[in-house]
C-alpha cells in the first residue's frame, strides 16, 4: 500500500479527535486551537470543533503522505468568505444563539410561547423601533449566554424578542410562531427578516429588524441587529450581506395600534421618532396626506409617500407657522400638537403660495453673504442620501483634520464614515449627547464651513 493510499482513510474520519499524546505537528496544532478557542456557551461556533479536528487529522495525513495528501489537505482548508451583495453561498454571520429561555435566563416553563407580557403596552411599530434603538444607544455587547438588564438574551433572537416585547428570549426557528409570514412588498418598520441555516440552526442562523427602505428601488434597508461585537443600526443590502435569497420576512401577530385595518397609519400620535431623516413608515404617508389637505400640496412634486423627505419638513413647517408658532415649535418635525391639529382638522390651513408666509427664524451664519454656503437641510444627510452636499461635507471634514474615518472618498453617498467624522467634529466642539449624534444641523454646518 502506498503512502497516498494510507492517507486516504484519514480524510474520511473528520470527527476523530487527534490523540492527546501524539507529538506530530498536526496534533500539536489541534490541541493549541482547542486551548485558545472560545467555548460554545460563550459564543464559540459549535461547528468549529469539527473543523479543528479535521484540520488536525489532515495535517497528520500530510505528514505521512508523499503526494496527493498535501493537495487534499490544502483543498479542504479553503473556506468561502462572506461576499457583500447577496451571495447565497457565502458563509453565514457568526451569530450563534442560545435556546428558548425565560427572562434573565430562568426556565421558560409555560411562558415560553406566551407571547407579549401581560403588563406590556400594546405593540406598535413605533415602539418596536424605539426598543431596537435603545439597545443601539446602549451598545449592548453580543453574547449568546448573557442577559441584558431588561432580561433578554444578548444574541440576535433575544434582541428581536426584546423589540417585540415577548415574554421570553426566543430563537430564529421559534420566532415565526409569534408571527405571520409576509412578502418583501409588505415590509414595514418593525417587521423582521429571518434566516435559518438548515445545516446548523443554532450557530448559523440570523435575524434582523427591518427599519425602512433607504432607496427608492428597495434594494437597501435600515437594519437593526444584534451581532458581534454589539447592537448595530446600518444600511444593509436586501435581504442581507450573505445568504440573501434565504431570508424570510415576518410580521408580529401581536402588532396593534400601529396601522388600521387597511394598512394605513392610525390617528394616535406615534411619537416624534416616527418622523425626521431616515423615517420610512405609514405615518409619514398619512402626515403628507393630511398636510396636502390643509394646503401643503405645493411642497410635493410627487407623493406623499412613506419615506421622509424635505417636502414633508417644509409642509409641516408651513402648517406650524400658519398656527402662529415660532422657534422650536415650528421646526418642521410634527409633535403631538401638530399631529392633533391635523387629525382633528383644527387651526388654520397653510396659506396659498401667493400669500407670503411668516418668515421662519434665521440662524446667523448659515448662508446669505457670510461666506458660508447655505445649509441644505437635515434631509440631505439621512441614511441613503446621495447628493453633492454630502461630498462637500466630507471634503470639508477632511480639510479640518477629521478624514481618518474614510477608507475611500469622500463621495456623494452618505455612509457611516461620514457620520463618524461629523460626530468627531461635533465632539471636538464640546458637544455631547443628541448634539453629537453624527448628523449635521445648521450649527454644525456653520462651524464646519465658517
Amino acid at each position: 500500500m502506498t503512502p497516498t493510499e494510507q492517507s486516504t482513510p484519514l480524510l474520511e474520519f473528520d470527527e476523530v479527535a487527534p490523540d492527546e499524546d501524539c507529538i506530530c505537528g498536526g496534533c500539536r496544532a489541534g490541541r493549541r486551537a482547542r486551548l485558545h478557542a472560545a467555548p460554545v456557551h460563550e459564543g464559540g461556533h459549535a461547528a468549529a470543533r469539527s473543523v479543528r479536528r479535521r484540520a488536525a487529522v489532515l495535517m497528520a495525513a500530510v505528514g505521512t503522505a508523499l503526494g496527493g495528501g498535501a493537495a487534499g489537505a490544502a483543498g479542504a482548508a479553503a473556506a468561502p468568505a462572506p461576499t457583500p451583495g447577496g451571495s447565497s453561498t457565502a458563509r453565514p454571520p457568526a451569530t450563534p444563539q442560545g435556546g428558548v429561555s425565560g427572562l434573565y435566563g430562568e426556565s421558560p416553563g409555560a411562558r415560553a410561547f406566551a407571547g407579549p407580557r401581560a403588563a406590556a403596552q400594546p405593540l406598535t411599530r413605533a415602539r418596536i423601533i424605539e426598543r431596537a434603538r435603545s439597545w443601539v444607544a446602549q451598545k449592548v455587547p453580543y453574547s449568546m449566554s448573557r442577559y441584558w438588564s431588561d432580561g433578554y438574551r444578548q444574541d440576535c433572537s433575544g434582541f428581536v424578542s426584546m423589540a417585540w416585547g415577548l415574554g421570553s428570549s426566543q430563537t430564529t426557528w421559534t420566532l415565526p410562531d409569534f408571527a405571520d409570514r409576509i412578502t418583501k412588498a409588505d415590509l414595514q418598520p418593525g417587521d423582521i427578516l429571518v434566516y435559518n441555516n438548515p445545516a446548523n440552526p443554532q450557530a448559523g442562523s440570523h435575524v434582523t429588524v427591518f427599519g425602512g427602505w433607504t432607496d427608492a428601488s428597495r434594494t437597501r434597508y435600515l437594519a437593526y441587529e444584534q451581532t458581534s461585537p454589539r447592537t448595530t443600526e446600518r444600511d444593509t443590502p436586501y435581504a442581507y450581506w450573505n445568504n440573501s435569497a434565504s431570508y424570510v420576512p415576518y410580521r408580529a401577530k401581536a402588532l396593534s395600534g400601529g396601522t388600521s385595518n387597511d394598512g394605513s397609519a392610525s390617528t394616535a400620535f406615534p411619537g416624534a421618532d416616527t418622523f425626521g431623516p431616515g423615517a420610512n413608515n405609514a405615518y409619514v404617508t398619512k402626515l403628507g396626506q393630511m398636510l396636502t389637505g390643509r394646503g401643503g400640496g405645493r411642497f410635493y412634486t410627487e407623493g406623499p409617500g412613506p419615506r421622509w423627505g424635505e417636502a414633508d419638513r417644509k409642509a409641516t413647517e408651513a402648517f406650524q407657522l400658519a398656527q402662529g408658532w415660532r422657534g422650536a415649535e415650528a421646526d418642521g418635525i410634527p409633535g403631538k400638537d401638530t399631529w392633533d391639529y391635523l387629525v382633528s382638522h383644527k387651526g388654520r390651513d397653510i396659506a396659498a403660495a401667493t400669500t407670503p408666509l411668516p418668515p421662519p427664524p434665521v440662524t446667523p451664519g448659515t448662508g446669505g453673504g457670510t461666506g458660508v454656503p447655505a445649509f441644505p437641510g437635515t434631509g440631505a444627510f439621512a441614511p441613503g442620501a446621495n447628493n453633492a452636499s454630502v461630498t462637500a461635507l466630507g471634503e470639508r471634514l477632511v480639510r479640518k483634520g477629521f478624514g481618518r474615518f474614510y477608507a475611500q472618498g469622500p463621495g456623494p453617498r452618505w455612509t457611516e464614515s461620514d457620520r463618524r467624522a461629523v460626530q468627531a467634529f461635533q465632539q471636538a466642539q464640546g458637544w455631547r449627547g443628541a448634539e453629537a449624534d453624527g448628523y449635521p444641523g445648521p450649527d454644525t454646518w456653520r462651524r464646519l464651513f465658517g
